[in-house]
Formats: structure tokens, sequence, C-alpha cells
């Protein structure tokens, strides 16, 4: 298995219901928020559903851990810490990345976490539109390895 990164770039006015459920399941309530899932089909076909509104692809390490350290929130929006990665198991927030990203666990089911990371707008702007797919020089759909660079711009 493979862990993914998703994040809502569209608005949901005059969306189809379906994938504003869509969205509401994989906690992208809002622009700019971003989740990380593995490649299971259950996953995959939300994913299909919504591209549309939404870009995605293959997280690295780093951009993993850069998350989880910068935006990665517990309940009542308090920092992710050491503390933290030690009260569930791990020694630091460094090997609690290794995990996720081999998907030896699932960010969004540890406890007292909030399941979405908060991003700002990428800076220096989005590089095409969105409202096109990414192979056709849009934002939208899978990018594969590229949503490192997006994320790392949205940080």
């Amino acid at each position: 298995r493979k862990c993914i990164v998703a994040v809502r770039v569209r608005g949901l006015i005059s969306a189809p219901r379906e994938v504003r459920e869509t969205l509401q399941m994989l906690n992208l309530r809002r622009n700019n928020y971003a989740v990380l899932i593995d490649n299971r089909p259950s996953f995959l076909g939300m994913l299909k559903t919504a591209q549309n509104f939404i870009t995605w692809g293959e997280a690295s390490k780093e951009t993993i851990a850069m998350l989880i350290k910068e935006r990665g929130r517990l309940t009542g929006d308090k920092r992710l810490t050491d503390e933290y990665a030690q009260k569930v198991g791990y020694k630091s927030i460094e090997e609690l990345a290794l995990a996720i990203f081999k998907c030896q666990v699932e960010y969004w089911k540890l406890p007292n976490i909030q399941p979405v990371f908060k991003l700002h707008p990428p800076s220096k702007g989005f590089k095409g539109k969105i409202k096109k797919a990414y192979g056709m020089g849009g934002e939208l759909g899978y990018r594969g390895e590229k949503i490192n660079e997006l994320i790392k711009r949205m940080i």
C-alpha cells in the first residue's frame, strides 16, 4: 500500500450531491484542506468521484513528516509534539511519519487528532486553471509524485 495526500482545490457551489457527500466522508470540508489516506480501492473510488474538486498523489516521507510537524493538530487545536508521539508508542514525530508513510498506522485513526491538515493557498498561486485536469495543464485530479511540490508550497 502507498500513502496518498488529497487536497481540496475548489468550492462546492453547484456540485452534485454525491460529490459533496464524498468530500464530507473524506473530511475535506473546506478549500486547501488535505488528508492522508492509503490507496485501498474504497478510497480510490472516492477520489475518482470527487476528482473535479480535488488533487491527489503519492506523498514522500519528507512531505508527510513536514505536514505532521508543521500542520498536524490535536483536538483543541494544539500542536503535535514528540510527547504525543511517545504516548501513541513512537519515539518521535519522524518515527510516526515513517509509520504513516509505510501504512503501518492510519493518521486519521490516531486518538485525539484532527484528521485534516489546514493548509495555506500555494505560494505564487496555482500554476494552472483549477477547472482543468492536471494532465491538460490544470490543477485537478491525479498528479503522482508532483503533489509533493504543491504541498511544500502550501505549508
